[in-house]
């Protein structure tokens, strides 16, 4: 590769090699390369005089556009300015008046500049606050200055929890919804449970065909009103008996097939809905932002214009453009419709939070927050500046995936993003956060890179870029401070050692699963040795269940699906996965050796395993312990396969047991394996005494 273009790609936090699953070095093609850099606005075209440029840029820039800093451990931040000028630089702290800093001496940056790394005081309140630089006595520069936790608060004791993908729960409407959210979280409560892990429920485009994963939202900031329960609506009790009959009718009338069908279950739901919203009731508190009123916009051209904007006639793709704004005014009745939509379900969500509360819980539920939005989606829309148009994330081969992952989402721009003051990340964390008690954040290495796939490329001609991790995670501790909640970032597959350490010190929960528990030679991990910052679980919704794992039906369902390189191959790695994980539990005394057999799902010696699986969660000093409502009742399907779209049933599978038979809510509430598998979490708490080993409390050593 060019030197000057390594050098260019390296200044603008572009990979160019990279260490694989296998820690084997992997360079990426000059291609690649040349085409992120055009995505993060860099012409590459000459790398000699871009890199130049680049520089000059960027010791002619006075100030960072947001500055974040760790409360406790304030790191300096760069001052450059004129070499034969005058500077001053003032820190303006929320509500109070400004006060000047002192300033070091100057190191030369050459070309008539020079830089000092101006040092802040400790114990600077939490907040948004300014720094304002003169410059010969001129106003030359302001910037917004965070300043962030050392660390989340954790609860006090160790803690259980259930895990749930919501819409597989069945009671009314054909899928679960907020109603059932609220039911499960009180009931969950009384089993003892802190917590409660939902899916992501994010809102997607109000169109057929409904999309099915919660993992591809039109917009994060917003939830999806298929969720909704008319019944639980204020406006239900408001209605004439006849509008409520009717609802009531529509109801009874969605089918309940093996398949959880979207498309039907709005059909019938938007149309109550709709009869619902002609006796719409004033919501004290309710959101009333831009920001919903940009959902609500977008939501009402998607009835017209279809679910992807980039189809749009092109006077309505930029969302602060004078026809939009006409739109908006013409349409007036369903953007308002749109919006009591989102009301609907702030309340619900608040309705389901308040329900696990006070049942007891500590954290109550846990939402899950996707990695990313849907490129024609609203938050794509709306937020289109600070996304790279052209490029999807996902992830490069691995073991598991090994044609390597497009997930189809587009990347943010870290250079966007600092220049808003992350306000696009910001508003996303407090939204979700509105309605629940924790966040689990999905594939949180994306704070501190992602894959970028350039369009027409495969998933392995990809690049990793950086982003300014410590400042994200600042933001995410603040907003999570303010909302006092916990975080767990879901740190799986191929990361860094750094990156675990970074969240431990932030006290970010990581994510620890029984069969990924492997030291460098490939054993298993004896849970004793297992990082006590983290969840642990057994399974997550795109890795097989416990029945599905401990049977190797996962590797023939994959096997199936044209998945593997060589099933023959994964099969044997799978048996012996299998009896290395029967070994371990024999060997923590938690399961006898006549049980320790190979399993289909007719042997007697399966649920045995299962439950012994999850007491190997309690023999961890992991501070919170997950299990699958799914395990429960040893459902085999996972709910996500992933590197498959209509060839597998992704985010369609309501809840079965192991015979296949689909349980509504209440059956699989009140099953012998659900009330067993909760005993064993209960137990599993107190097996081991948490520590905070992991969980440090230093100055950043990764700058």
């Amino acid at each position: 590769m060019d030197p000057a273009l390594e050098k260019l790609a390296e200044a603008c936090g572009v990979a160019t090699s990279y260490e694989d699953w296998a820690r084997r070095p992997v360079a990426v093609s000059e291609q690649t390369v040349r085409k992120v850099l055009v995505g993060l606005g860099i012409d590459a075209g000459d790398p000699a005089a871009a890199l130049a440029e680049f520089d000059e840029r960027h010791r002619r820039r006075v100030l960072a556009p947001t500055i974040v800093i760790r409360q406790g451990f304030p790191q300096p931040f760069a001052l450059r300015s004129p070499s034969d000028a005058s500077v001053r630089v003032e820190l303006v702290l929320a509500g109070q008046a400004a006060r000047e800093l002192s300033l070091p001496a100057p190191v030369a940056l050459g070309s008539g500049s020079v830089e000092r790394q101006v040092a802040l005081p400790a114990g600077l309140p939490l907040g948004d606050h300014r720094l304002v630089a003169y410059i010969a006595g001129v106003e030359a520069a302001v910037a917004l200055f965070i300043v962030a936790p050392d660390q989340l608060p954790l609860p006090a004791e160790r803690l259980w929890g259930w895990m749930v993908q919501l819409y597989a729960v069945r009671t009314a409407w054909g899928m679960g919804d907020f109603a059932d959210l609220a039911e499960l979280a009180a009931w969950s409560a009384g089993q003892g449970a802190g917590l409660l892990l939902v899916n992501p429920l994010h809102a997607v485009a109000p169109a057929a065909p409904w999309q099915n994963s919660p993992y591809f939202p039109a917009s994060r900031r917003f939830s999806s009103p298929l969720y909704l329960r008319p019944e639980k609506l204020t406006e239900y009790a408001a209605a004439s008996p006849e509008v409520r009959a009717r609802v009531d009718e529509l109801a009874a009338g969605v089918a309940a097939g093996t398949r959880i069908d979207r498309d039907a279950v709005w059909a019938a739901k938007s149309i109550a809905l709709e009869l619902l919203f002609g006796f719409a009731q004033e919501r004290s508190g309710a959101e009333d932002s831009d920001g919903l009123t940009d959902f609500a916009t977008w939501s009402a051209l998607v009835e017209k214009h279809g679910p992807d904007f980039r189809s749009w006639p092109q006077e309505l793709q930029d969302p602060r453009g004078p026809r939009v704004e006409a739109a908006r005014t013409e349409m007036a009745g369903r953007v308002a419709y749109h919006r009591w939509l989102q009301q609907c379900c702030a309340e619900q969500l608040a309705a389901a939070q308040d329900a696990a509360t006070e049942g007891g819980m500590t954290v109550g539920i846990v939402h899950d927050l996707a990695v990313g939005v849907d490129p024609g989606g609203a938050d794509a829309w709306a937020l289109r500046d600070a996304l790279a148009a052209g490029f999807s994330i996902g992830a490069p081969p691995d073991s598991f995936n090994q044609q390597g992952q497009d997930w189809g989402l587009p990347p943010w721009r870290p250079d966007r993003l600092a220049e808003s003051g992350y306000e696009p990340i910001r508003e996303i964390v407090r939204a979700v956060l509105r309605t629940g008690g924790g966040l689990r954040i999905d594939h949180i290495l994306g704070l501190f890179r992602l894959w970028w796939v350039p369009e027409g490329c495969s998933s392995a001609e990809g690049t990793y870029v950086s982003y300014d991790a410590e400042a994200l995670l600042g933001i995410l501790a603040l907003e999570a401070e303010r909302a006092g909640a916990l975080v767990v970032g879901e740190d799986l597959g191929t990361v860094p050692p750094t990156v675990h350490s970074m969240l431990s010190e932030r006290a970010v929960l990581g994510s620890t699963v029984v069969w990924f528990e492997r030291d460098a030679g490939g054993a298993l991990v004896p849970p004793q040795d297992w990082r006590s910052a983290a969840v642990a679980s057994v399974t997550t919704h795109d890795l097989p269940t416990s029945a599905g794992f401990l049977t190797g039906d996962h590797v023939r369902v994959r096997a199936e699906l044209g998945l593997l390189i060589d099933p023959a191959v994964e099969l044997r790695g799978a048996t012996r996965e299998r009896t290395e994980m029967l070994e371990l539990m024999v060997s923590e005394g938690l399961l006898s050796p006549g049980n320790a057999v190979l399993a289909d799902a007719d042997s007697p010696q399966l649920a045995e395993q299962i439950v012994a699986l999850h007491e190997l969660l309690g023999l961890s000093p992991s501070r919170v312990l997950l299990a699958s409502l799914s395990d429960s009742v040893g459902d085999l399907r996972q709910p996500n396969m992933p590197g498959t779209v209509d060839e597998y049933p992704n985010w369609r599978l309501p809840v079965a047991d192991l015979s296949g038979k689909i349980l509504t809510r209440d059956e699989l509430c009140a099953a012998p394996g659900t009330e067993r598998l909760a005993a064993v979490m209960r137990a599993a708490v107190t097996r081991v005494t948490p520590h905070r080993e992991g969980i440090t409390l230093k100055p950043d050593e990764h700058h």
